[in-house]
């Protein structure tokens, strides 16, 4: 139990580095697609954080997974925000280095929580354990996919477009 403590306190920790870094670029950017997407992720990193704090203090009251700490969070709606928010940019607007620098960043950040949540999920055995990892694991690898198709968008914003409105041709 130790060990899983620990690394829920390393996750926190995460967590909380997170929706800081992404709350200082959203503030930071003057790209309107960068800014929404950092302000979405910032919220839902902020949610982590506070279902991994709520789950730490009862676990450690109860010396076991608390039966009361919801399984479930928000879903992530970063990739339909992400398209919203671009229907509304200029289709040339191009990041700036910052925004780039902040998107890689991001990137490996979430990344790396994607990989630490799943690894916890394989050590444990409790399927409510089990369960909530793997929910946080696949939102943070939500985050890096979105977080990638947005550096696209910053770096090629006419093929990301192209590449976007091809899919409809068929008038859908």
């Amino acid at each position: 139990m130790k060990k899983r403590m620990d690394a829920l306190q390393v996750a926190l920790n995460n967590e909380l580095k997170e929706h800081e870094f992404y709350l200082k670029n959203a503030e930071r950017t003057s790209n309107s697609v960068g800014k929404a997407m950092f302000e979405q992720i910032a919220g839902e990193e902020m949610e982590h954080y506070q279902r991994l704090k709520q789950l730490a203090e009862n676990w450690e009251k109860q010396g076991k997974w608390p039966e009361t700490v919801p399984l479930t969070v928000k879903d992530t709606p970063v990739k339909t925000m992400l398209k919203e928010a671009a229907k509304q940019a200029p289709k040339t607007a191009k990041g700036d280095a910052d925004d780039l620098k902040a998107i890689r960043v991001a990137i490996d950040f979430e990344a790396k929580g994607a990989e630490n949540y799943a690894k916890l999920r394989d050590e444990v055995s409790d399927p409510k354990e089990k369960a909530f990892f793997n929910l946080l694991a696949n939102i943070e690898h939500e985050h890096y996919v979105s977080l990638k198709d947005t550096e696209e968008y910053l770096t090629d914003p006419v093929s990301w477009f192209r590449k976007r409105e091809s899919a409809g041709l068929d008038g859908a």
